[in-house]
């Protein structure tokens, strides 16, 4: 060390004599060699990263012959003397900078696997330690020659040796995860993924290699090694990917890590699964989402929207499997989505509860559907965006109303000049089904656009009531889709039209697809439940689109564009799909023990739905509950004469039919329904 201390002309002389006598030691028994590497090798480490470049050069070239001598003599079973030898070269590559050195180690390394792969057993963890120390390097030949030699390992020797290299598989996947995450050559991270997933088929050609290796998992029981030694250490790397690196790199981890689940886990055991999801629901984590907000919003909308339907996608392949362990994680994970003021994630949490209940429904036990219908009433309750109603300016005061207010309050609750909250929100396909996400304008995008004169306080308080406005709307598709089956009712309303139109007022209308719905799985208790939600958002949006004087306060404070905002389709579509369910229910044979309770709902909403409706003067909102008469009348019209009897005869005893306004809507009906009614009805006087 003294002789090399200088910093102009070094004396290498000594340096040369300790290369020549490890040459000549090499062939002790290796007891007693380990203890002269012991003390040798650590020179080597200090002389690696000498300051003058030539030094540490000479003792590189000296350490890649001592190294090429030493691995020809190969290495017995449960020994790790090549781990001790080659442990230099990971020392120097860690704390020597210098471009050149370290490209040079990286070379040496190279050399030894491409002359002498076939003799290496425990040196292979100093190879991919090596490795991973250049996989974040920003010298593009150090990191280029080292993935090289890496893809070299894993598609050729991994092959033809894999036995031998099982101790360090997992270092080998850590290694090629550091290449993905190095932000510097895109490229290389694409195809570092590709070859995890090439590290996917191996642990599935050989499961019985990783139970057999016994070397540090004696205490993991033979059945759990290919998890903990195989599985576990990719799916782990990939989602170390996704947390750690840039949007194009992080999807492509995130796809490979499903299309491994889907491929792979029908040899999974139950508690792998555990294990797997806790790693899974860390992207949807608040405290490791990224600071800024522009970034976070980024994510939520590309990764946590990607992971939600694929986290679905694998629910539903293997439900037999995951409902016990994965379900009540999934409703949390989506309940958690519809609360972000993000509208696209919040959209797809109630889009893939769709999907996870139309797919999987017909085999949920009772408790499962419990469950379901608990989430969708969670998710309901805390979506009704009540500040819509209570939201005042700052002040407290609604300002001074105008003669132009005046009037307009005066002509009605709804004018044409309104506009529907909903009326941003992005379309479901022709078959009720939600589209998948795009990266398209949000409903808070296009609010953004058209509301210069929103404070900030105001703007993100009225972005998140966007939110849960459109969470209602798509929530109420929602229990339509599952409950009737998508575009059912949509091809039923168009139908009820056409017979309208017609004049065919006794027109059978038929829906092919009425029996594809969950109804018939659904208990009366749990329709009862669901119903409830839907008519609590129907009497909000009614609420609301009855009070001018708020919706005017908001329009003024600058919410949603250039007219008034109202909730007309959440109004409809709720008090619709409710009407089908008590409609459905009522004729429902296996139904008879609920038949007392739903005739009774059915007297009191359609006594407040007609009530409501002849309230109305403004054209465009009487126009926008066409469908809903229409459903209401077609409905009527195929119960039998005895059943309205009844119904009619309860309705008299809990009111006076000619006093209460709802019983004018006979005025209006078709001579030919009036007909077939007023029989039923006993009401001669008419």
């Amino acid at each position: 060390m003294d002789e090399l201390l200088s910093a102009t002309h070094p004396r290498m002389f000594s340096l040369q004599k300790i290369v020549e006598i490890s040459y000549y030691n090499m062939g002790r028994i290796r007891l007693q060699w380990s203890r002269i590497w012991e003390v040798i090798g650590d020179h080597f480490n200090k002389v690696g990263c000498n300051p003058n470049e030539d030094v540490a050069i000479f003792a590189v070239d000296s350490l890649r012959q001592l190294s090429m001598k030493f691995l020809e003599k190969g290495e017995l079973a449960n020994f790790r003397f090549q781990k001790d030898f080659l442990r230099p070269f990971e020392h120097i590559m860690k704390r020597n900078r210098s471009p050149t050195i370290r490209d040079m180690v990286v070379r040496c390394i190279a050399q030894m696997v491409n002359s002498q792969a076939a003799n290496i057993r425990s040196g292979w963890k100093n190879i991919f330690s090596v490795f991973h120390l250049a996989a974040s390097d920003q010298d593009e030949s150090i990191v280029e020659l080292a993935f090289q030699t890496t893809g070299h390992i894993v598609t050729i020797v991994f092959e033809k040796h894999f036995p031998a290299t099982i101790d360090s598989f997992q270092d080998a996947v850590k290694c090629l995860s550091e290449f993905a995450c190095n932000a510097a050559f895109p490229d290389t991270s694409m195809e570092a993924i590709r070859l995890i997933r090439h590290c996917a088929k191996y642990v599935s050609d050989r499961p019985q290699a990783f139970k057999e290796y016994t070397s540090d998992d004696m205490n993991v029981a033979p059945e759990d090694r290919v998890w903990v030694r195989g599985w576990f250490p990719i799916l782990f790397e990939l989602s170390c990917i996704i947390n750690r690196c840039k949007l194009d790199v992080r999807t492509r981890g995130l796809t490979v890590m499903f299309e491994i689940m889907k491929t792979y886990g029908h040899t999974y055991e139950k508690h792998w699964w555990q294990d797997l999801f806790r790693i899974v629901f860390r992207i949807f984590d608040n405290m490791k989402l990224p600071e800024q907000q522009t970034e976070k919003a980024e994510w939520m909308t590309t990764t946590c929207n990607h992971a939600l339907y694929a986290i679905c996608d694998v629910f539903t392949q293997y439900l037999e499997v995951l409902s016990d362990v994965l379900l009540d994680d999934i409703f949390a994970q989506l309940y958690w989505c519809v609360q972000q003021d993000n509208e696209q994630l919040a959209r797809s949490g109630t889009n893939c509860l769709e999907n996870v209940v139309i797919l999987n429904g017909e085999k949920f036990t009772l408790e499962i559907w419990d469950k379901t219908c608990n989430c969708m009433l969670d998710i309901f309750k805390t979506t009704i965006p009540h500040a819509l109603l209570t939201w005042r300016p700052a002040g407290g005061e609604i300002g001074p109303v105008s003669p132009t207010d005046v009037r307009e309050k005066q002509m009605d609750t709804l004018s044409q000049k309104s506009v529907d909250i909903h009326d941003c929100v992005q379309p479901r396909s022709s078959d009720g089904r939600p589209i998948q996400p795009s990266m398209g304008s949000t409903v808070s995008e296009e609010m953004s656009k058209n509301r210069p004169t929103a404070k900030f306080p105001e703007q993100k308080l009225f972005a998140a009531l966007l939110i849960k406005c459109v969470v209602q709307l798509e929530l109420i598709q929602t229990i339509d889709n599952i409950v009737f089956f998508p575009a059912t009712s949509k091809k039923e309303d168009a139908e009820n039209l056409a017979a309208a139109q017609r004049d065919a007022v006794d027109f059978d209308v038929h829906v092919d697809t009425q029996d594809q719905g969950m109804y018939r799985f659904l208990t009366s208790q749990q329709l009862f439940k669901l119903l409830d939600c839907l008519l609590e958002s129907h009497r909000f949006a009614k609420a609301f689109n009855s009070n001018n004087e708020q919706r005017t306060a908001l329009w003024k404070a600058g919410f949603k564009g250039k007219s008034k905002p109202n909730l007309l389709k959440q109004e409809t579509s709720s008090l619709a799909c409710g009407l089908r369910i008590l409609f459905r229910m009522y004729m429902d044979e296996s139904r008879i023990s609920a038949w007392e309770e739903v005739q009774r709902r059915l007297l009191n909403v359609c006594s407040e739905a007609l009530s409501y409706f002849l309230t109305l003067t403004s054209e465009s909102h009487r126009e926008a509950w066409t469908n809903l008469l229409l459903l209401f009348l077609t409905k009527v019209l195929k119960i039998s004469d005895e059943r309205v009897s009844v119904c009619c005869e309860a309705y008299l005893k809990s009111s006076s039919l000619l006093s209460h306004p709802s019983c004018i809507f006979l005025l209006f009906l078709p001579s030919q329904l009036f007909s077939k009614l007023a029989p039923s009805l006993g009401c001669t006087h008419f």
